[in-house]
């Protein structure tokens, strides 16, 4: 008899153990699961505080100005136009079938009146005007030579305007590179005046001759500068 109620009182602890094991091993899988945390990247500390000023430093002006470039003479030839550093260069853009042509008479006398005394007149021939500057170096320097006895410093024809502009005119009428005279050339003999500083000083429209008081004037002021 004592043996049977030992044998009951075992399996009922058995049983008791069992279910209480049960019990907590449900409710510890049913409990939710803690989600480990997530660390993000920090964007803002892995950006870097400062962008180089790419576009500023794009836009700078050529240190050299516009005496910075080397173009071809009338006869092919390379020039740096740095060789007229020093002096005062009036750049011309020209053309020989153009209601401004006589302007070549004018032009060579300011070069034979003020070279000695340190002036440039360089001409430039456009065609982009009219088509009023067609021929070829060849005939160009011909043209100007027996018509007006042109002694200054020509070049080879170059682009002034629009599609396929030359870097130097590119310079000229940029405002990222001549804030004060820029704008786009409105037609032939436009003039550019250049101190002995290498900067642009003044610009004369096509109907302001060479021979203006106003062009005489400025380039004295700039002659008498000290280089």
């Amino acid at each position: 008899m004592k043996m049977l109620i030992l044998t009951l009182l075992v399996s009922a602890l058995c049983a008791g153990f069992s279910a209480s094991a049960a019990r907590a091993y449900d409710a510890s899988a049913a409990a939710p699961q803690a989600t480990p945390p997530t660390t993000q990247p920090d964007a803002t500390a892995a950006a870097p505080t400062t962008q180089p000023d790419v576009m500023a430093a794009a836009t700078q002006p050529d240190a050299s100005g516009p005496l910075g470039f080397t173009m071809e003479d009338i006869q092919g030839r390379p020039v740096p136009l740095s060789k007229y550093r020093g002096r005062v260069v009036l750049m011309v853009n020209v053309a020989s079938r153009c209601g401004y042509t006589p302007q070549y008479k004018d032009l060579e006398a300011l070069h034979e009146k003020y070279a000695d005394k340190g002036l440039a007149v360089l001409g430039f021939p456009a065609n982009e005007f009219g088509r009023q500057e067609p021929g070829t170096n060849e005939q160009i320097l011909q043209f100007c030579t027996d018509r007006y006895d042109v002694k200054f410093d020509m070049f080879a024809k170059v682009v002034v305007k629009g599609e396929g502009i030359c870097p130097l005119y590119r310079h000229l009428t940029e405002k990222a590179t001549d804030p004060e005279f820029a704008g786009p050339i409105r037609w032939n003999f436009t003039k550019f005046l250049i101190g002995r500083n290498g900067r642009v000083v003044a610009r004369f429209d096509s109907g302001v001759k060479p021979s203006d008081p106003r062009v005489v004037a400025a380039i004295e002021k700039e002659l008498a500068a000290k280089p």
